[in-house]
């Protein structure tokens, strides 16, 4: 899993920020991507961390707190509802990358992403194939991504409580789809999306 990683240390390349997101997919709530320089990926105490999809909540949970104490530099930003509206998903999430990787306190001498490179960023980048499984670094900003989201959403749930945000998170579930036909899209809902669309007279 830390082949990567270890490449670019013993080449000397020094610090790596991994950068992933949460929330691409689903027709509600924010877009977060977080940038995660890691002291030591090889730390016993990281020994867990994987892509937070293959991980429970509870789990995420602890490891949301075990990263944030190890890590050397973490930036988290959120891209609002109406900027991925407004700009499409695709451009947003990757104006969020760049502007999570300028928010660390600490620039990267490298930079692994998941699934896309950041065009336009200054620090030499790759996009990781499945790098949220693959490497450390990346596996912990997909950590952090997604607890910040879903911590969003939970809090969303008690704002707009017809729509069970808190258990599907946005994504587009039977429920949600049921709760969205019946009392029609709500300010967090992306209009972008053609289900959201679909339901604006």
């Amino acid at each position: 899993m830390k082949a990567i990683e270890q490449l670019l240390r013993n080449a000397g390349i020094s610090p790596v920020a991994g950068v992933d997101e949460a929330g691409r997919g689903p027709c509600a709530g924010p877009l977060v991507i977080a940038a995660v320089i890691l002291e030591d990926p090889f730390a016993p105490e990281l020994s867990e961390v994987r892509d937070s999809k293959e991980i429970s909540e509870k789990k995420r949970e602890e490891l949301f707190e075990v990263i944030m104490k190890l890590a050397f530099s973490v930036s988290i930003i959120r891209v609002s509802v109406s900027e991925i509206d407004e700009r499409g998903v695709h451009a947003a999430n990757l104006d969020g990358m760049r502007r999570a990787v300028n928010g660390l306190d600490v620039e990267p001498a490298y930079v692994l992403t998941d699934g896309y490179a950041i065009e336009g960023l200054a620090i030499p980048n790759v996009a990781v194939w499945k790098g949220d499984q693959v490497v450390t670094a990346i596996s912990a900003a997909s950590i952090i991504a997604k607890v910040t989201r879903d911590r969003e959403m939970i809090e969303l749930d008690a704002k707009y409580p017809q729509y069970g945000f808190a258990k599907h998170k946005g994504y587009i579930t039977a429920a949600h789809t049921a709760a969205l036909n019946q009392y029609g899209p709500c300010a967090e809902h992306r209009t972008s999306f053609s289900n959201v669309a679909a339901l604006i007279k």
